[in-house]
């Protein structure tokens, strides 16, 4: 199996993660990897913690969907996406995308189409917890902008 997609509550390894990317595999030069934290501030606000809320069928779905197009287009070897919902605090890993490819720049390229499409096909809902009391947050134009490029 080449690609690895979870949801989940608990935490990840990172470590782990990397070395089953790399495990026995001699066809892949390289291995681009991203990890999203939760911050302490976002949109202007403190930041306590995060809430993050998920509808299971329909992010499998989401997530499958993304990887596959990620791998139309372009020569990916393994991937891995790793996404945690639930109760998170500042600090606390939040996402991991690993791919392999025979060159970095497919590899870069895949990863961050991955995370540009999951940050704004996946259907995640978050709740921060700010100095002024909960709140959903709003969907990031930066992130809108950010897909776009693979867009034409």
């Amino acid at each position: 199996m080449l690609d690895t997609i979870e949801v989940q509550n608990e935490d990840f390894d990172m470590s782990a993660l990397y070395n089953a990317l790399r495990h026995n595999n001699t066809s892949n030069g390289a291995i681009v990897t991203f990890t999203g934290l939760v911050r302490d501030f976002n949109q202007g606000h403190n930041v306590g913690e995060l809430f993050l809320e998920h509808y299971p069928a329909m992010t499998s779905i989401s997530l499958t969907n993304i990887v596959a197009q990620a791998r139309q287009r372009w020569t990916l070897g393994r991937i891995s996406v790793i996404h945690r919902v639930g109760r998170l605090a500042q600090g606390d890993q939040i996402v991991f995308v690993g791919v392999t490819s025979a060159h970095r720049k497919d590899a870069f390229d895949g990863a961050q189409f991955i995370m540009d499409f999951l940050k704004t096909e996946a259907p995640f809902w978050k709740k921060e917890t700010t100095e002024l009391g909960p709140r959903w947050v709003e969907a990031n134009s930066n992130d809108s902008k950010a897909r776009k490029k693979w867009e034409g």
